[in-house]
């Protein structure tokens, strides 16, 4: 199996990747030689960067503190829309306590985040 094997080789292979972008674009047939190569090569870089650099899975906390961002909710309007009082929600934020179940059914319907992220599995 071909793969790559250090980060010589991984930065040599992403310079290959950033040549042929410039030659491929949507209209580039599926069976163009410089595609097919790209699409192989970038296999080869998610392998690697999914060994070498995983990204976790975010915390509940960092959700929730994005999701108030982008909603223009403060702590006291977020436990308003949920139902719930404000130092349950500080507690959860500051990360002192979990939610119930019933409490991350909530979180999850009103600020559509995964319950996965919200049980934290």
């Amino acid at each position: 199996m071909v793969r790559i094997e250090n980060e010589t080789q991984y930065n040599l292979v992403m310079q290959r990747i950033e040549e042929l972008l410039k030659v491929v674009d949507n209209d580039t047939p599926d069976d163009d030689m410089n595609l097919v190569e790209l699409d192989l090569l970038s296999e080869l870089v998610a392998d690697y960067e999914d060994e070498h650099y995983p990204i976790e899975a975010p915390s509940l906390v960092e959700v929730l503190k994005l999701r108030m961002y982008e909603m223009g909710l403060t702590q006291g309007s977020l436990a308003a829309l949920l139902g719930m009082n404000q130092s349950k929600v500080s507690e959860i934020m500051s990360g002192k306590c979990e939610p119930t179940i019933k409490q991350a059914r909530i979180i999850s319907k009103e600020l559509n985040i995964s319950p996965s992220i919200v049980l934290g599995v």
